[in-house]
């Protein structure tokens, strides 16, 4: 590489934008689990009987903590990721990937982003910095840099890092466990891998380019529609469980469940399985952010 090449460089990554930015922390993944940290939170508040208005510290602390660990985690990951990124297709164009924003200066905003988001977490309760930092070593080290590589349960083993935020939330309030923060967390957990198998599916040839061991890609689409169907099955009884919620998120989330039983059995008469695959990822956006906004809304009738 010559100079010019190598100031053109230098000038690609002084220059990224706040678009560069989102798309290295993974906003979405971001909003998401702030989502679900702030439902942790605030069910907290309503359950336990603590003033939410004497604790508006907590509130800032929470969100803004949990969000930053969360977008540290998706940054130091683009770092990880970039030797397989630029031969997939949805992750080619990541600034890791076209040098708006060099490995350095990736693994610097990571740090920074993650060492104040657990100052943060901390300054609520020890319990919550605490689970901030399982968070970060789950998805950073043990999903990251080897179960994504190495195992066929690589979505199972990620899952364990996506149920996180809302303990954070549920934590940062209520320091001790009780049934509904691990239902919170069972929900996250059992949510992830239908979700994620569906883009898995949708980007079956991009994973097995890269040599990542997806389900679809190692055991085929079939398989991984029975798995799907497994975990929302498991879906389908967590909400009994759930009876400290009240009547109407029982109901309300046994009609989501059953429709999503629906989508799985219609993916084994669909020849087109990338279409269901798109129906499927679809519908489980959705039934996240109604099952989230829902307990938020009873939770003020609680």
């Amino acid at each position: 590489m010559n100079q010019m090449e190598k100031t053109a460089k230098v000038d690609v990554a002084a220059k990224f934008t706040v678009k560069d930015f989102t798309e290295l922390v993974k906003i979405g993944i971001v909003n998401s689990n702030t989502i679900t940290a702030f439902t942790g939170m605030w069910l907290a508040f309503q359950l336990t009987g603590v003033s939410f208005m004497q604790n508006l510290d907590v509130l800032i602390f929470t969100i803004l903590g949990s969000g930053m660990v969360v977008a540290a985690s998706g940054a130091f990951n683009n770092v990880i990721d970039r030797d397989i990124d630029g031969i997939m297709e949805r992750t080619k164009n990541r600034p890791t990937m076209t040098g708006k924003i060099s490995g350095k200066r990736a693994l610097l905003i990571a740090a920074a982003l993650g060492v104040v988001g657990e100052a943060l977490l901390f300054m609520t309760t020890w319990q919550a910095g605490t689970i901030g930092l399982i968070g970060i070593f789950l998805y950073v080290v043990v999903y990251s840099m080897w179960a994504k590589r190495k195992l066929v349960s690589n979505t199972v083993i990620g899952s364990f890092s996506g149920a996180v935020p809302p303990l954070i939330g549920w934590f940062a309030v209520e320091p001790s466990f009780s049934a509904v923060p691990i239902m919170l967390f069972l929900v996250m957990f059992c949510w992830q891998p239908p979700h994620f198998y569906a883009i898995a599916i949708k980007r079956k040839e991009e994973y097995a380019a890269a040599g990542i061991p997806m389900l679809p890609v190692v055991k085929g689409i079939e398989r991984t529609k029975w798995s799907t169907l497994f975990w929302v099955v498991l879906l389908t009884i967590l909400p009994f469980f759930m009876w400290e919620l009240g009547l109407v998120y029982v109901i309300l989330a046994t009609v989501l469940n059953v429709i999503w039983l629906a989508i799985c059995f219609y993916g084994f008469k669909m020849e087109d399985s990338m279409k269901w695959a798109r129906i499927s990822f679809v519908y489980s956006i959705n039934y996240m952010t109604i099952l989230f906004v829902s307990m938020v809304i009873i939770g003020v009738f609680l």
